[in-house]
């Protein structure tokens, strides 16, 4: 195993040595001077609507990713090794250790090209469409202590299966749960339709302000959770949540901003496209014992449209869009419903500006603007917005 993380001796920070080469960290400046530059960018592109609060930092900004993928390959000695694409394209860089993943996994990782050699399980080769372990899907929770390896085939057929899961749980027992994903074609780090669970329930546990969410291998969930806490917290914080609000969360995912609304007391419409995240949410719902949210279903933009053409209302519309951000339909119809507030979830702060605008022309205003940063050592900045009419 080469270790890629060194520490420098003068500032005490981690320094990665394929930082050139990989392009998963896009900056490479002691983590002061990072926010210093979060902050100078969200105040320059946000404070004419409002000003810009001081972005949210971490005291330790590493190894806070819970979900870690990994691609497998070989090199010219025939050797399998692992690693991530470029992110500037689908060359693999080899990486054995990173400073933003969670520590579990990178041993996992190891122990994962040790069976493929022993049992002679041949990594996939984008280019011939040969070979069996396309890549790996590691995702965990420190709140709960478990942990989930989701194994992507590009067939049903995992030769020596159940001497595989033996010989992981058996290095391993942190592993709650190993799923094989079968994925026969589709983009690279995609997953299948269809998943068998191999050890555990399938899925895994996390809580997020006070309450408990299942994750399943395609749940999206929020990839730095203490972060995550920090950012939902903001949220409902702004949307000023009392018993009997009327809340609809656009773009739900698995439930978690709806959920921390519904247990402060608001009545809850959740939406969301991906069909996996609803049944997740719908769980969560009566794992955390709510009966005053529900789900939809559908996409963001239609549903509102319908909620609009029906002349509905709701007090407070949360909001936590894609990087692309919202589409013009469903601003529009925001302006239709008119909630007195609207708390806008911001991953991209480009097509946050964007979105901002044409909520100001259908008569909001920015009221305040809290920055945090989700993802240390990237340019991303996360923000949460209050717009009121």
């Amino acid at each position: 195993m080469h270790r890629q993380i060194i520490t420098d001796p003068q500032s005490g920070e981690k320094i990665c040595k394929c930082f050139k080469r990989c392009g998963g960290c896009q900056l490479q400046e002691t983590y002061a001077e990072q926010l210093s530059r979060k902050q100078d960018k969200a105040d320059r592109m946000l404070s004419k609507f409002a000003p810009v609060q001081p972005i949210i930092g971490m005291a330790k900004p590493y190894h806070y990713r819970n979900k870690v993928q990994n691609i497998y390959g070989t090199d010219k000695n025939r050797q399998i090794i692992s690693g991530i694409y470029q992110s500037t394209g689908q060359k693999m860089v080899t990486v054995d250790d990173c400073m933003l993943e969670d520590v579990h996994a990178a041993p996992i990782v190891q122990t994962v090209k040790k069976l493929m050699r022993d049992m002679k399980i041949a990594p996939y080769d984008l280019r011939t469409g040969t070979g069996l372990l396309r890549h790996t899907l590691i995702r965990t929770s420190a709140a709960t202590d478990e942990i989930m390896l989701v194994l992507v085939t590009a067939s049903s057929m995992l030769p020596s299966k159940n001497n595989f899961v033996k010989a992981l749980i058996k290095t391993h027992p942190e592993l709650t749960t190993i799923v094989q994903n079968i994925c026969p074609d589709g983009l690279p780090l995609t997953l299948g339709t269809r998943s068998v669970t191999l050890y555990g329930n399938g899925r895994i546990e996390d809580v997020l302000c006070g309450c408990r969410f299942r994750i399943s291998p395609a749940s999206f969930y929020q990839v730095n959770p203490q972060q995550t806490e920090r950012l939902y917290s903001c949220a409902i914080k702004f949307a000023r949540i009392t018993e009997g609000v009327t809340v609809i969360d656009a773009y739900c995912g698995t439930g978690t901003i709806g959920m921390i609304a519904a247990k402060a007391g608001a009545d809850v419409t959740g939406v969301e496209q991906n069909r996996a995240a609803v049944r997740d949410a719908v769980y969560n719902a009566k794992r955390n014992g709510l009966t005053n949210i529900r789900f939809y279903q559908d996409d963001a933009g239609a549903f509102m449209q319908k909620l609009a053409a029906d002349r509905a209302h709701c007090d407070v519309l949360m909001m936590d869009p894609p990087r692309a951000g919202a589409s013009p339909a469903f601003i529009r119809s925001a302006g239709k419903l008119k909630p007195d507030r609207i708390v806008y979830v911001s991953c991209k702060i480009e097509t946050l500006e964007r979105d901002l605008m044409l909520l100001k022309k259908e008569g909001y205003r920015v009221t305040k603007i809290q920055p945090v940063d989700m993802f240390p050592h990237t340019t991303g900045i996360e923000t949460v917005c209050l717009l009121e009419r």
